[in-house]
């Protein structure tokens, strides 16, 4: 307020001192500058109340900045899954995937916080740090907003041309033939403003390494991503926003050299087939748009939005390989459409009262068509537990041993979620704050089903820089409708691609009752700690699984699950000096697999009917952390991840094994980043970094193709070299 006062007392001095002509212009000038800052108190104040419609009292969050991810070695090129593996409780999967808290995958991403919906992509990175302004990980016992999928909430807040006027291009690449141009621009035209990004993504190290290897085999990948942020502040009170991104990826399947077909099968006269020439391919499409109005008088605030989101992926097979290798060479194209409405405000009653109610409808519509080459069995067998089917090749005096059969299997369907909640902020003290509510939630797809969710936080803060939280929140999560198998399973009896057990029974909804403890504290305006401790007991626990190709994600149920575990969280900053660490454990187990049967042997099943077991994606122990040290201008960073391995199976000398029951070995990975701003005579605004990733070159094994749902093995990547430059617009 001081500052706006002295700036008016000047611009008046200024005025009545000027010549006549010079006083035009200046009055011209003034009255721009004056429309500019009048948008951008307005767009603050409306974005400030974009905040306050979604509370996050009592939850887990866990922020990265724009400034944090570009201290990162790599920067704004990192993509976004090693972003979030820098937060607490996150572990390392294959395919660019990540669990937190012992949940597979659950995780719901957002956009200024409106829902993205879940697509099919599995390699693909459809959203990239360089359009975030910050990135949010919000976890716990979450408020009565967040729903349906609660495993992790991703809030990225994208970048306004309004606040960051200005973009750079840039060029980065370097170790496993990476390429990766760039461009961003933002800025204001009157009451409009946008934020534009676009990049090209190449290497030879597109999925993770079925080997080791520093290269593998097969590996190419090639990406476009686009995006754009426009905003026009219509009034005082209101404005209307979208986001529009895009993404297409290409990928080959890795192979890993030196082997054989191991099923003793022939197509058509061919027997071998050696594994460094299998010709795998996947192709990721995604396309999303949002159309927000917010409206932010008096004592509410209020916003509705629109969203869309296309996926399509599709797989094909290496015909005659896959066929040796597998048993079923599978054509494949699946693509979902989703749409919906979500509408949220808050209306702020008194000083001690702020109510908060929302709606979320969304439907999608599901096409998958696969066409499978088999080749003909004799199978035996009832297709149970207790009489699996047991198939061997026709002999080859039959003419028919050898030639492939087609199967094709196509379907479609729709899925529709319905979801309202209500919820109160009661501030009963100063110190103190509850917010509880409801929450309904309903769906229907392959399965159906509701539920009424109750949602309790409660927030003390006894001593100045002490916060203390709890809460308990009642879960109720869909399966992926997008990601479920179609395939008839009676439609493969007496081929090569028989499952051994016939029952598909169709995923349901998981049903969790979710607690949660902990503590900040703050030491110093450079220190603060946090500890956070959470239990979740739930009924018909969601998993999900990779089985054959393509490689998609196959939802199944345990009926019975327990995770529950710790997280400790540091940051301090002093000057030029900037570090975080992150350490967690955690225990997930489930019990009895009652869902898509077909997908697992009969042996596990039988196991797992009677034993809780470790779930595959359960990391006993894992750490993060990172330090940025600014020396006269050249920045430093480092980062590390660290985990006490993913689950595999063990094997007992009798040579049964136990599902999950071992976990691979330990592994840390450090990076580095050096980068420099400089002018090149006149010309100022250039960077260049050089970072090195897996800086020890650590060779570490993600999964080795054992455990439930783990379709191969994948490795860490190896030791890379990169270098970037780029100019600022």
């Amino acid at each position: 307020m001081h500052r706006t006062s002295l700036l008016a007392t000047v611009a008046v001095a200024a005025f009545v001192a000027a010549p006549p002509a010079t006083r035009a212009q200046t009055a011209d000038q003034s009255g721009a500058s004056s429309s500019i800052e009048t948008v951008t108190v307005t767009a603050k104040r409306l974005g400030e109340a974009r905040t306050s419609i979604q509370t996050q009292i009592g939850a887990s969050t866990y922020t990265i900045k724009e400034s944090d991810i570009e201290n990162e070695p790599g920067g704004e090129n990192t993509l976004l899954n090693q972003v979030i593996l820098q937060m607490p409780d996150v572990a390392q999967d294959s395919f660019g995937q990540f669990h937190i808290r012992g949940e597979h995958n659950a995780l719901q991403y957002r956009l200024n916080g409106i829902i993205l919906p879940e697509g099919i992509s599995v390699f693909g990175q459809t959203l990239d740090p360089r359009l975030a302004s910050s990135v949010e990980l919000i976890t716990g016992a979450l408020p009565a907003e967040y729903g349906l999928v609660t495993g992790g909430i991703v809030d990225m807040k994208t970048k306004s041309g309004l606040f960051e006027p200005g973009g750079e291009v840039s060029m980065y690449g370097g170790s496993h033939g990476e390429l990766q141009p760039s461009a961003d621009y933002g800025g204001s035209i009157g009451s409009l403003n946008y934020f534009v990004a676009g990049d090209y993504l190449t290497d030879t190290l597109g999925i993770e390494s079925p080997d080791g290897s520093v290269d593998p085999h097969h590996d190419r990948t090639t990406q476009y991503h686009g995006f754009a942020y426009l905003e026009d502040i219509l009034d005082s009170y209101s404005s209307v926003s979208a986001v529009l991104g895009t993404s297409h990826d290409n990928f080959e399947i890795p192979n890993i050299a030196g082997l054989q077909p191991p099923l003793g099968l022939t197509v058509n006269g061919q027997a071998n087939f050696p594994s460094v020439d299998l010709n795998e391919r996947q192709h990721e499409i995604t396309h999303y748009a949002i159309l927000s109005y917010l409206r932010s008088q008096g004592q509410f605030d209020f916003q509705a939005s629109g969203f869309y989101r296309y996926s399509s992926l599709e797989f094909g097979p290496d015909p005659v390989g896959d066929l040796l290798y597998n048993g079923v060479a599978q054509q494949a194209y699946k693509r979902d459409v989703a749409w919906g409405f979500q509408g949220e405000g808050a209306w702020h009653l008194n000083d001690a009262h702020t109510i908060r109610a929302g709606v979320i409808v969304e439907t999608d519509r599901l096409a998958s068509d696969t066409r499978s080459s088999v080749l003909p069995e004799d199978c035996t067998g009832m297709g149970t537990v207790s009489a699996p089917y047991s198939c061997a090749p026709l002999p080859p005096s039959n003419p028919a041993f050898d030639i492939p059969l087609s199967i094709i299997d196509n379907r479609q369907n729709t899925a529709s979620t319905y979801s309202g909640y209500l919820q109160d902020e009661w501030k009963i003290l100063d110190n103190v704050t509850l917010n509880y509510g409801l929450r309904y939630d309903e769906y229907q797809a392959f399965s159906h089903g509701s539920q009424i969710s109750p949602r309790a936080n409660a927030v003390w803060e006894p001593l100045d820089g002490t916060t203390l939280h709890a809460g308990y929140a009642r879960y109720f999560s869909p399966p992926p409708f997008e990601l479920i198998g179609s395939e008839s399973v009676g439609k493969f009896i007496d081929t090569s691609a028989t499952p051994a057990i016939n029952l598909d029974t169709t995923p349901v909804a998981e049903r969790a009752n979710y607690f949660d403890v902990g503590a900040v504290q703050k030491f110093s305006d450079s220190l603060t700690v946090g500890l956070d401790t959470f239990y979740k007991r739930s009924v018909d626990l969601i998993d999900e699984g990779q089985f054959g190709a393509p490689i998609v994600l196959t939802p199944f149920n345990y009926k019975h699950g327990k995770q529950y575990g710790a997280e400790l969280t540091g940051n301090y900053t002093s000057g030029p000096l900037s570090a975080y660490g992150n350490l967690a454990i955690i225990h997930a187990v489930g019990q009895n697999i009652f869902t898509s049967q077909f997908n697992f042997s009969a042996d596990d099943l039988a196991y797992i009917a009677d034993h809780y077991i470790h779930l595959d994606h359960e990391q006993a122990l894992t750490a993060s952390g990172g330090v940025s040290y600014n020396w006269l201008g050249t920045l430093f960073s480092t980062d590390m991840i660290y985990g006490s391995g993913l689950r595999a199976n063990l094997m007992l000398p009798d040579g049964n094994s136990i599902p999950n029951g071992a976990h691979l070995p330990a592994y840390v990975q450090f990076n580095l980043g050096v980068s420099r701003a400089f002018s090149v005579w006149d010309a100022e605004g250039f960077t260049a970094r050089f970072d090195i990733i897996n800086l020890f070159d650590t060779k570490y094994e993600i999964r080795n193709g054992t455990g439930v749902g783990v379709g191969a093995p994948q490795w860490g990547p190896r030791r890379g070299f990169f270098v970037g430059l780029s100019k600022a617009l």
